[in-house]
């Protein structure tokens, strides 16, 4: 190879290198800092890390799973879907009392939806700055690799 091209292919990959795992890290800690900044715990019924402060990718995931248990929960097991269409049909028989409750049921379960929405953005934030310092890592290693064979070449 080139020994300038080595070199300078080096030179840049090391620079890459240091920005993804710079820009995966620097991702890693705001996420965290925001999650904190909501101070939520994760509900004590939760399969996983119950009481845990949400600040990570574990907890938040633990917290949007306990989430959807709780809607559920709330609406006899009706998803947001099957509540709307059953609001539909209460209307439609004249119960208003049972349309009202299924539209707000429904409002929880929208409102449930949201937060685990929000959750699993930070959970796929996590695993997109992880994948971006992975490949920081990989790029100073290949360009650590090319600036170490060029200096052999130039010693040949």
């Amino acid at each position: 190879m080139n020994s300038k091209l080595g070199k300078i292919t080096g030179i840049v990959t090391l620079i890459f290198g240091i920005l993804f795992v710079g820009a995966g890290g620097a991702a890693w800690f705001v996420v965290t800092d925001q999650l904190k900044a909501e101070n939520i715990t994760v509900a004590e019924d939760a399969d996983f890390a119950a009481g845990n402060q949400v600040a990570g990718p574990i907890s938040a995931f633990a917290q949007a799973q306990v989430i959807q248990k709780h809607a559920l929960n709330i609406s006899n097991g009706e998803t947001y879907a099957t509540l709307g269409t059953l609001a539909s049909q209460a209307e439609e028989a004249g119960d208003e009392d049972l349309a009202a409750q299924y539209t707000q049921q429904r409002t929880t379960m929208m409102n449930a939806s949201f937060l685990r929405s929000s959750l699993f953005t930070s959970v796929l934030s996590y695993g997109v700055a992880l994948m971006a310092v992975g490949v920081g890592v990989w790029m100073l290693l290949v360009g650590a690799t090319f600036v170490t064979a060029d200096r052999r070449n130039d010693s040949v």
